[in-house]
């Protein structure tokens, strides 16, 4: 279902296929106080071609698409508009009318009063944040991780301050709120994008928390009362400790729930083809030029080892990932809290997430930089670096069918081509591929954004948690996939492979023990200029015997050491 939203002094009921387009989610309201404070919200099921059409009218109401731009300004001077009910009467019985669109509350803050959906949880700090920045799509919002892990602090604190004499309806409230909030239930109160600053975030999570909160009291939306998001919500908090909290939180959250388990499947895969391929032995390549013998088994045995290095390089990193700032307030000195009040929020908080949180050594350090962030993005640019190293040995193995190396069959997802009939293409390693390189230019942002702490806070904090979560999601999705549709479905061509094997002018190498390095050199030269076997120019030369050349030159004795 589709929003349209427009001020006007009457309810206004026509669309155009000019305004609307096929991916219009929503269209909000301008930051123009409309003249009776009402608006209308159309709710339709199909994509009507419908008209704006003004009839005499004066009215100048740019529309706006939800991440703040203009879709269109149709020059209209603003009066009043009203709409042709008998025209289109057959599309206008698909439009429901929300009733809580003809409503809005006012709230204020410092810098005056601002218009608030009434069925909004947010106030008066998300609306003016909603104005001031209008960067990017409804795709730049905040990620959902942080949201909810935001969530977990406000509640952890919550609890703690009812310790130190929050009134305990508050206390609980706050807490009931903050659940809802985890369980994603109101996602859609928290529409502001990661392009700004930190405190815009803090102050949406605290207006959402204390307005459900004070509707679940019994109390009034933008009262304030009985539940206030600073003085109740934020209470012993700032944003300067309460955002760093939530963005270890959400990223370590997301490593052990989603990229671990991933990363697990894939190396499984691996593991089981590298135990499939064990006895399947083919040529090795350096430089991609023929080398001695290698088992499929061992080269896919390589990747295992890949992928194991980067779980444990990632896990290394998370006891630095898990230290919390909770309790340090604006610069790390911990003001307007109580003592151990940090550490309480920080044990409720690892009790509520079943993950190993504890109180940072230093509470300047964390709130001044974020180096575990760094460090973490730094393990998964490496794991990027791994998955593309072992995605392209993969598909360039897989490469023909007939004119490639053609040693692996892939699975056949998808056709390939559009011109090209029965082509098809190696899609999962060329998205784990793009995945990589999206991961390795996160890695710039991240680094940039640390070292962007300047004296007591790094205001970066958003730069650094979206791309590290973006990183997190695309390596564990990609993952799995791969396994899914590439991995699981690989199948060795062992005929290929035999006959590579027996082309093989590296087999030579297994000479050198009895005819010296020089003398097996000018055997494997002669027979790439004559375009014949190894065994015809060995034993053309003298040097070796027919008997020999068998019993020397054996690719099942060149597999390891003797």
């Amino acid at each position: 279902m589709s929003l349209f939203l427009i001020h006007s002094q009457r309810a206004v009921v026509l669309l155009s296929k000019g305004f609307i387009t096929g991916s219009t989610r929503k269209v909000c309201q301008n930051s123009t106080r409309p003249l009776n404070n009402s608006r209308v919200i159309l709710q339709f099921n199909s994509m009507a071609n419908l008209q704006l059409i003004p009839i005499g009218l004066n009215l100048n109401v740019p529309l706006f698409h939800s991440n703040g731009s203009v879709y269109k300004d149709h020059g209209l001077k603003r009066t009043e508009m009203r709409a042709l009910y008998n025209y289109h009467l057959n599309h206008l019985a698909k439009w429901t009318i929300d009733p809580n669109a003809f409503q809005i509350r006012i709230e204020r803050d410092a810098f005056g009063e601002l218009e608030v959906p009434v069925d909004r949880y947010y106030g008066a700090a998300t609306a003016r944040a909603q104005t001031s920045f209008k960067i990017g799509g409804p795709e730049e919002r905040m990620p959902l991780p942080v949201l909810h892990a935001f969530a977990i602090v406000k509640k952890a604190s919550a609890m703690v301050n009812a310790e130190y004499g929050l009134d305990k309806k508050i206390a609980d409230a706050i807490c009931k709120a903050a659940d809802e909030i985890v369980a994603g239930k109101l996602d859609d109160h928290f529409p502001l994008n990661a392009w700004q600053t930190t405190t815009h975030w803090n102050m949406n999570v605290n207006e959402v928390i204390a307005n459900r909160a004070i509707e679940m009291l019994g109390g009034v939306l933008g009262s304030k009362n009985p539940v206030h998001p600073n003085d109740h919500v934020n209470m012993a908090q700032s944003t300067n400790d309460t955002y760093p909290s939530a963005m270890n939180i959400a990223v370590a959250r997301e490593i052990n729930s989603r990229l671990f388990p991933a990363l697990k499947q894939f190396r499984d895969s691996l593991q089981r083809k590298s135990n499939e391929f064990k006895d399947i032995i083919k040529i090795g390549r350096t430089h991609t030029q023929d080398a001695v013998p290698i088992t499929l088994g061992q080269e896919f045995s390589g990747y295992v080892q890949q992928v194991e290095n980067g779980i444990d390089r990632i896990r290394a990193t998370l006891p630095r990932l898990y230290q919390l700032v909770a309790g340090g307030t604006a610069v790390g000195t911990g003001l307007n809290t109580h003592k151990g009040f940090g550490e309480k929020v920080v044990k409720a908080i690892a009790a509520d997430t079943g993950l190993p949180f504890t109180t940072t050594p230093n509470k300047f350090e964390a709130t001044a930089a974020h180096d575990s962030l760094v460090e973490v993005h730094g393990a998964l640019n490496t794991l990027a670096a791994s998955l593309f190293k072992i995605c392209n040995d993969i598909r360039f193995l897989g490469s023909g069918p007939r004119c490639g190396l053609g040693e692996l069959h892939l699975p056949e997802n998808e056709p390939g081509s559009s011109i090209m009939p029965g082509k098809v293409n190696p899609t999962q390693c060329e998205a784990l591929t793009m995945v990589a390189a999206q991961v390795m230019a996160n890695q710039v942002a991240v680094t940039i954004g640390g070292a962007n702490g300047h004296f007591e806070l790094n205001v970066c904090k958003p730069l650094m948690v979206k791309n590290n979560l973006q990183s997190v999601r695309l390596l564990s999705d990609v993952a799995v996939s791969f396994t899914v549709y590439c991995l699981d479905g690989i199948t060795a061509n062992k005929e290929r492979i035999a006959k590579i094997m027996r082309e093989s002018l590296m087999l030579v190498t297994a000479l050198n023990p009895h005819i010296g390095y020089d003398n097996a050199c000018k055997i494997a030269k002669t027979a790439h200029k004559n375009g014949t076997t190894l065994k015809e120019e060995a034993v053309k030369s003298g040097l070796v015997t027919p008997e020999q050349f068998d019993q020397w030159v054996r690719p099942e004795d060149m597999i390891g050491p003797k």
